[in-house]
């Protein structure tokens, strides 16, 4: 009788919030090709795993938490580290003792230097590139959600952001919101719990009511299916806007600290970055919003926003 082969093991380190998860999906799925006969396991933080799995490349989620130690007792063939350049990160890795890495280069991993420049997506696919593994960076469109079919095609408005030097003000939020509900369409407040209060207080400064909040009221996968439903997206450079580019939803959004050439979406979509790129600070820690963020005024948005729209067929929302 043959024993049973014996599952050789990938894992790919890349612990961090929903727009770094989707700017790694091109490679993600590079390595899914390079080495299709392996069990891809992706160490990502817990919630993301519904869209880990709609990448197509990741067999399995193992959950992490950030650069804490991971429970992995299998062996590692593979450790793939898009999570940084180290060398935090390589120590983690290097505790499952794997038969060969990929990574930059860093104590006891050879690879290529960390470009600081280098939009997102091309870093990743040129770290592999370097170690032979092909990737395509345009390659970050995931297919929508069943659930999206029954939601309705709003106007998402999203107005939170991790930092808040990314936080463009509320009062400019709720401007632009009144004027779409206004103009007809169904507009929805999207955000965390702890992002609740800022929902409330757009849509209280909006005229919106609080059926239109939907903060604290969707999970990772909810939200993808919203947004990949929408008819626009209108949020600040976080990870919701890379769900629009994943789903190929039009959307407005605003930049701070990191230019558009670093974080934004692929050329040729619906997608408007703005931004006043001469006045960009260009910290992702200060405490106040990013000069550049600031310069975007609300009708500029606004504007932006009806072209967008205007290009899609016009239906008018009850409320």
């Amino acid at each position: 009788m043959t024993a049973p082969r014996r599952v050789r093991n990938l894992v790919v380190l890349r612990a961090l919030g929903i727009g770094d998860l989707l700017a790694s999906v091109p490679a993600l799925r590079g390595l899914r090709a390079a080495f299709p006969t392996h069990r891809l396991v992706l160490a990502t933080t817990p919630s993301l795993a519904p869209l880990a799995y709609r990448t197509g490349a990741v067999d399995e989620v193992l959950g992490a938490h950030g650069l804490r130690v991971l429970d992995w007792p299998e062996r590692t063939e593979i450790a793939v580290n898009l999570h940084d350049r180290g060398p935090k990160s390589a120590r983690i890795l290097d505790a499952l003792r794997p038969d060969h890495r990929i990574g930059h280069r860093a104590p006891g991993w050879d690879g290529p230097e960390w470009n600081p420049t280098a939009p997102e997506r091309d870093r990743w696919c040129g770290l592999l590139a370097a170690h032979g593994v092909a990737a395509d960076p345009g390659d970050l469109r995931l297919t929508r959600p069943q659930r999206a079919g029954g939601l309705p095609r709003v106007v998402v408005v999203h107005p939170g952001a991790p930092q808040i030097s990314r936080r463009w003000p509320a009062e400019r939020f709720a401007k632009v919101a009144q004027g779409l509900h206004e103009a007809g369409h169904r507009v929805v407040i999207t955000g965390s719990t702890d992002e609740l209060p800022l929902a409330l207080r757009v849509a209280e400064l909006a005229g919106l009511s609080r059926r239109q909040v939907l903060a604290g009221r969707t999970d990772v996968d909810l939200l993808a299916a919203l947004i990949a439903r929408a008819r626009l997206l209108v949020c600040g450079d976080t990870g919701v806007a890379h769900l629009s580019y994943a789903f190929g939803t039009p959307s407005v959004v605003l930049a701070g600290p990191a230019p558009a050439s670093a974080w934004g979406p692929p050329e040729g979509g619906p997608h408007l970055t703005l931004s006043v790129d001469r006045l960009r600070h260009g910290d992702p820690y200060a405490d106040t919003p990013d000069p550049a963020l600031l310069a975007v005024g609300s009708d500029w948005v606004a504007a932006s926003a009806r072209t967008l729209l205007a290009s899609l067929p016009r239906r008018t929302f009850a409320v």
